[in-house]
């Protein structure tokens, strides 16, 4: 009888947390009112936040300083390269590289990289910072050592620009990142994450195998209808955007074969965002190879032509109280939200 009660117990409690995770409602696009931007600068390698109400023009919500200092979460003392998603739980997660490039010139280490470049090559960092929130106010944060995850890794030069989506099929989060082994070419590599989002339970495997003999980097995933459109920075001569479509998340892939942007120098770490009510995104795109450093614009309704918008504060896109921003990932969120980003960093936006 005891035996048959506790089974009873745990039918019980297995049935209530399935209902509560269903009972999950995600705010649906007609619910949103704004855009979150999360970057980070060379300058300080911490994170900031900007918002904005058209997804044009964007407003620092600490006035151009940070929002949460690298040198508190992260084992190298900064982060680089943060991107945010909303999971299916209700909670924000956001992916960050362990990495500071400048941690010898601020005293954080007494050589140029952690290790030695000639074996590991430039950067070669081993580590992603994964943060959680339910308010996109207070975050928790661990540091995931990818070199960790299995014995095959322990050799890694480097695992740079995570991101992250929700794969419909596994009913699992999904993690991406470039990678490589010693000093040859990056890849993007995937994983599957645990359901407390600290730890792959996946060894990474490679996302798209590019059809050339040369690197690519700082992937970006979109679903739109049934296709995922994978964006890409491609070292196929001189950094660029690149683009492939696929039917499935992470195997399929086919080779668009052209460049997207417009720059006539290097550009990198693409990421792209919908407009809220409309049939139109805009791909974003970094442009290290300037002075000062940039973000690049284009508008697309069907992702095959790509209109160029220009870069901030020489268009219609405006950064309205920050400068030399780095590698950003743009999301919707609500009006409530959006004000309680707002009123945390007492900004005088009202939504």
């Amino acid at each position: 009888m005891k035996e048959h009660s506790l089974i009873m117990l745990f039918i019980l409690l297995t049935t209530v947390t399935a209902f509560a995770q269903k009972k999950t409602k995600l705010p649906q696009e007609k619910n949103m009112a704004a855009y979150l931007m999360v970057y980070f600068r060379d300058a300080d390698h911490d994170l900031h936040f900007a918002l904005s109400k058209d997804g044009y023009s964007f407003t620092d919500v600490n006035n151009g300083q940070a929002v949460i200092k690298g040198d508190t979460i992260a084992e190298q003392k900064g982060i680089r390269d943060p991107y945010i998603f909303r999971a299916p739980d209700g909670m924000f997660y956001m992916a960050l590289t362990d990495l500071h490039i400048y941690a010898q010139q601020a005293g954080y280490r007494t050589t140029e990289w952690e290790r030695e470049k000639n074996k590991f090559g430039w950067g070669n960092n081993r580590g992603l910072v994964l943060m959680k929130s339910k308010d996109l106010v207070h975050w928790s944060h661990t540091v995931l050592r990818v070199d960790q995850v299995s014995p095959e890794l322990a050799d890694i030069g480097c695992a740079w620009a995570p991101e992250l989506i929700y794969d419909e099929q596994q009913n699992k989060t999904m993690i991406y990142f470039s990678m490589r082994h010693g000093t040859e070419k990056e890849q993007v590599y995937y994983a599957y994450m645990n359901p407390d989002f600290t730890q792959m339970e996946t060894a990474p495997k490679v996302l798209f195998a590019y059809p050339r003999p040369a690197a690519y980097i700082d992937a970006d995933i979109t679903k739109v209808g049934n296709k995922f459109h994978l964006f890409f920075a491609s070292h196929d001569g001189g950094s660029h955007i690149e683009h492939a479509v696929s039917d499935s998340i992470n195997t399929g892939y086919q080779y668009e074969g052209r460049r997207i942007d417009p720059e006539p120098r290097g550009c990198e770490a693409p990421t792209i965002y919908k407009l809220i009510g409309e049939n139109k995104w805009i791909l974003v795109y970094d442009i290290y190879s300037i002075k000062p450093h940039n973000f690049g614009f284009s508008e697309t309704t069907d992702f095959v032509k790509f209109t160029n918008l220009g870069h901030f504060n020489e268009g219609i896109m405006k950064a309205t109280n920050f400068t030399i921003p780095k590698h950003p990932g743009i999301i919707q969120i609500t009006k409530k939200e959006a004000q309680r980003i707002a009123d945390n960093w007492k900004m005088s936006m009202i939504f």
